[in-house]
Parts: C-alpha cells; structure tokens; sequence
C-alpha cells in the first residue's frame, strides 16, 4: 500500500523511482486481496502482483529506504551494515506528532479495518516524507 500510494505522489516525476521489499518477505505471495481492493477503490493500481525479499542490489540502487518498524531497520542494519545510512522510518518526518517515530501498523492477516487503519496513517506520513526527499535529497543533488 505505501508503494502504490507513494508512486501516486510522485505520479508524473521522473526524478523518482519507488519499488518495495520485505526484509521477512516470502518471494512470490500476492498482495492481500484487502489492499488490492482498498488501493483499486482509490484509483490506485497495485504496482507487483508478488512479494519479494529486499537484497543487497536493490539496497545499492536506492537513495533512501524507507521501513514501516523499527524491527525493519534493525534487520537491515544488521544484514547490510553498509546501507544503514539510507534507512528511515516511514514516520519518521510525519507532520502529525501523534504518527512521529512510531511504527506502522501491519495489517497482514487481519480484517479490512486494519488495512485501512494503515492506508489512512500511510496517507498522513508520505507526503512529509516527499517533502524531506525533496528538500534534504534533492537540494544536494543540484
């Protein structure tokens, strides 16, 4: 759901590439069919039809990544020590004070709700996010 709501944000921008990962993810699992009717109901499309672990390639081609745990950024920090630089919470830059810092809910094998528990609080962080991007990234990339 982040990637499809980020890929919206910057629909139009080819200043950005946005994929996504698990770093426990089992290659190959569809998406819940929750979100895939969540993202259709908003106009947006499910950009990967599987699930796919993060590797260190895909690591090595971002400018930034963005985990919905802190349990991810550990996990990445210790599997790639090298990219730790890169790794951010999601919430991290959220306006909200309430969403700064905390992790974001997975909804994987619960009920609608939580889906769109997660979609709303997914659309309150990302575009505080695309605003450090832009601001931090791309004011140093000029």
């Amino acid at each position: 759901m982040a990637e499809a709501l980020f890929r919206d944000l910057v629909k139009g921008r080819s200043d950005y590439e946005v994929d996504s990962a698990g770093v426990a993810a089992a290659a190959g699992m569809p998406t819940s069919k929750h979100a895939v009717a969540i993202l259709r109901e908003k106009g947006l499309p499910c950009a990967g039809s599987a699930s796919r672990r993060l590797s260190a390639e895909m690591l090595r081609a971002a400018t930034h990544v963005f985990v919905m745990s802190d349990h991810h950024i550990t996990a990445i920090e210790g599997a790639f020590p090298g990219h730790a630089g890169k790794v951010y919470l999601v919430s991290e830059f959220a306006a909200d004070d309430a969403l700064r810092g905390r992790d974001v809910s997975d909804p994987f094998g619960q009920g609608r709700a939580a889906y769109e528990e997660t979609l709303g609080d997914l659309e309150k962080m990302l575009p505080s996010l695309l605003a450090f991007i832009d601001k931090t990234w791309k004011d140093t990339a000029s």
